[in-house]
């Protein structure tokens, strides 16, 4: 039996109440926040020379916070499944 795909920060009890729900930035599904995954999109110049053209006016773009959901960090490769031995 494989393990879990990621570790969460801390355990799930009873005494938390009732948890917030968080859209998944992905699909849409309305998913309890301590099951997601948050994700940073946005975009980043990597290539030296175009940076340079465009000096720091440019370099201001926004990155936004969105929260996958385990089954659509799995399908895109946030998180993996652990690959544990298989018993015999």
């Amino acid at each position: 039996m494989a393990g879990k795909a990621y570790k969460r920060g801390y355990e799930h009890t009873k005494g938390r109440g009732k948890e917030t729900t968080v859209t998944c930035g992905f699909c849409g599904r309305q998913v309890p926040k301590y099951k997601c995954i948050p994700v940073f999109r946005g975009f980043r110049i990597n290539d030296p020379l175009v940076r340079k053209e465009l000096g720091n006016k440019g370099m201001a773009f926004a990155s936004s916070k969105v929260y996958a959901c385990p089954a659509c960090s799995r399908h895109r490769k946030i998180t993996r499944k652990k690959t544990g031995r298989t018993s015999r």
